[in-house]
Parts: structure tokens; C-alpha cells; sequence
């Protein structure tokens, strides 16, 4: 429903940036269209049986490109300011994320600790001859915030995913006249369901828990920071990766955490072969070292919640006190590397460059011998 709201509202003006404004409306002939959709599907479905969530918005922009370019009817100028939110939104999103590593992270940790409910906040109960909804009453003021929150910035996700992505898989329909945009959309949102619901699977599993160990809190914060960055580029009409927003804030929010333990200062001036300087781990969001001390275990992670492990309620922290300011803390305690996966990063990565480079060549490939 919130990828129909996205889509149906701020996403019509990607699509139109992707339908008219990339290349001349009048290249999308249907054969031009098929081929754009083509390769842009393929590079995806390779990606995706690899298990790795590649920039669908980058490939399919990659899969036009190369329609212009073979064509001669590329928009240059519209191009490079593509390419400069490309560039600058992961920046953002990183400078975001580090911000709240190093100043906010550290007091929403201690204050904050969502678990996972042992029964269901809503129910049907269908013992009785009419069905009806329970509602568990036994539920803490803490758990039922942070279910809330849970749900709330999943809707919010899928509002700017909706925004973002349905114009990749109709754009060229629109561009050629088979499709008006109402009817696009609602054939987007249908396709994005279903793909969902079959192949996405396993690339829920590596972002889930191949890649990091993340915090929920922690994945709520990237949540929103990728979706926001997302949601304001879809506004201005430009397509963009919310898995690479994403990501570079988690990048940016595990740099923070860790960094912590040195003052700006010491940061600036660092040598490049320091040992002792903050490394680019999300290894970083977990527990501190003074609460090791105090034997008390870290919150659950995204991967424990997602097996329906239950933490201990005793796990969460009672009050802010124990958290340090910022420089304060020994750099090698904050790292915690064994959290992050780097064989499953470099794939992600590696695969991020390829898929877009896999479409453009497709598509320039195949529109050249065309002529």
C-alpha cells in the first residue's frame, strides 16, 4: 500500500525524468522499450541470484544511457546532475550517519532497547463464532513504542521505494505512449509485489544477516536517513539507489560510533598508517565496553529478531548513565570487527559496479547494431 502511495504521488515525477527527459521520448519505440527492459530485468535477475540488492534505479538509468548514446539523443546536461546526486547523496548519507554515531548513537543506545514482543501486539481470535481482534494488554510502554517505530518506518521505506523504483520498470512504456502513467504505476507496484514475494528472498537473507549483525536500532536509524535522502531525490525527480544510501550510512554511522574514542582533532591530524584510528566497521554499533564490564548483554540484532529470538527483557538499559563523551574511549574497544562480513561486502560492492555496467553495455550493444 505505502509503495502504491509513493509511487502514485512524488514517484510520477521519476517517471517522467526517466520517460522524456533522459532521452527524446521518441526513441522509446516499442522495440527500443523492450530492450531497455530487457537488459536493465537481466542485469537485475543476475544480481539478484547472486543474493546482492543492486541499484535498480542505476540500472535501469544505465540501460537508457546506453539507448542515448547509440542513438545520439542523450540529455548530457540532465545526465550529469544525475550523476552528481548519485555522488553526493551517499556523502550525505555518511556524514548523516556519522554525526549520529559520534554525538546521538551512544544516549539513544542506553535509553532505548527494542525487543521482540513473545506474543502478538494484535491477534484474531477465532475461537469464538465471529472472529475478532485481542489486543495484548500485557505489552510494556517500551516494546509497544518500539513495535510502532518498527512499523512506521517500515510503511516510510516502502513509500520511497515505491517512489523511486516504480519508474524503472514502466518508463520506457510511458515514453513510448503504450501506457499512460496511472495504469503504469499500478502495473509497477503489482510487479514489484510479486518479484517481493518470490526471488527477493535471498536478497533479504544478505541484507538481513550476510552483510552485518545490525542493532534494530541502528537499522531503524539507517531506515530513515536512507529513506529521507531517497524520498527528497524522488521529489526533485531524480532516480536514485536507496540500497546505496543505505548502505553508506550504515558506513557512516558504524565510522561515528567508533570514532568516539578520539577527539576531531586527533581524527584530523592522524597519520594514514595509525592502527589506533577508527575503521569504517559496523562492527562499531555494538555494546560498550563499560556495559561489557557490567555483564550486561548487547540488545538484539536485526538477524535475531528476523530467527524470532527473544531477548532477555533484563538486556535493556534502565538509564542513560555510562555513556562516555566523545573522545574519551580506547579506539581498539570500540572496532568489535568480528561484526562486519567483508567477503559478503566486496560482493555487494562488486556487484553494485557490474549490474549498471552489465545493462549499459547491453543496451548500447544491441541499439548500435540496430542502427
Amino acid at each position: 500500500m505505502f509503495a502504491f502511495l509513493g509511487a502514485w504521488t512524488i514517484g510520477r515525477k521519476v517517471i517522467t525524468t526517466m520517460s522524456t527527459e533522459i532521452v527524446d521520448a521518441a526513441a522509446f519505440t516499442p522495440a527500443a522499450s523492450v530492450g531497455v527492459l530487457f537488459f536493465t530485468g537481466l542485469a537485475l535477475l543476475i544480481s539478484n541470484l547472486y543474493g546482492v540488492p543492486a541499484s535498480t534505479s542505476m540500472t535501469a538509468v544505465a540501460a537508457i544511457v546506453g539507448l542515448g548514446l547509440a542513438t545520439g539523443t542523450l540529455n548530457t546536461s540532465l545526465m550529469f546532475t544525475i550523476l552528481s546526486a548519485w555522488i553526493v547523496s551517499p556523502l550525505v548519507a555518511v556524514f548523516t550517519g556519522a554525526l549520529i554515531g559520534r554525538y546521538l548513537y551512544p544516549h539513544l543506545d542506553a535509553k532505548f532497547e527494542f525487543g521482540r514482543l513473545t506474543n502478538p501486539l494484535i491477534a484474531i481470535d477465532t475461537q469464538e463464532r465471529l472472529p475478532r481482534l485481542s489486543v495484548n494488554d500485557t505489552v510494556s510502554p517500551r516494546d509497544l513504542i518500539g513495535s510502532a517505530l518498527v512499523v512506521v518506518i517500515a510503511c516510510y521505506m516502502a513509500f520511497s521505494a515505491g517512489a523511486s523504483n516504480a519508474a524503472n520498470a514502466v518508463a520506457p512504456l510511458v515514453g513510448n505512449g503504450s501506457l499512460d502513467p496511472s495504469p503504469a504505476i499500478l502495473l509497477a507496484v503489482g510487479a514489484i509485489s510479486v518479484g517481493g514475494f518470490t526471488i527477493a528472498r535471498r536478497t533479504l537473507a544478505t541484507v538481513g544477516s550476510d552483510i552485518t549483525e545490525m542493532p534494530i536500532l541502528a537499522a531503524l536509524i539507517v531506515s530513515t536517513v536512507g529513506a529521507t535522502i531517497i524520498t527528497v531525490l524522488s521529489w526533485l525527480g531524480i532516480p536514485a539507489s536507496l540500497a546505496v544510501s543505505t548502505t553508506s550510512c550504515i558506513i557512516g554511522l558504524g565510522w561515528g560510533r567508533a570514532s568516539r574514542a578520539r577527539t576531531l582533532a586527533e581524527i584530523v591530524t592522524q597519520s594514514p598508517g595509525d592502527e589506533s584510528a577508527p575503521q569504517f566497521t559496523t562492527g562499531a554499533l555494538k555494546l560498550n565496553p563499560v556495559e561489557e564490564k557490567k555483564e550486561v548483554t548487547a540488545g538484539p540484532t536485526v538477524g535475531e529478531l528476523a530467527e524470532g529470538k527473544t531477548p532477555d527483557p533484563d538486556r535493556q538499559h534502565a538509564s542513560g548513565e555510562g555513556v562516555s563523551s566523545a573522545g574519551e574511549r580506547d579506539p581498539e574497544e570500540l572496532s568489535a570487527e568480528g561484526l562486519f562480513h567483508h567477503a559478503a561486502a566486496a560482493r555487494v560492492v562488486t556487484l553494485w559496479v557490474i549490474t549498471p555496467i552489465m545493462s549499459l553495455v547491453g543496451s548500447y550493444a544491441l541499439f548500435s547494431l540496430l542502427g
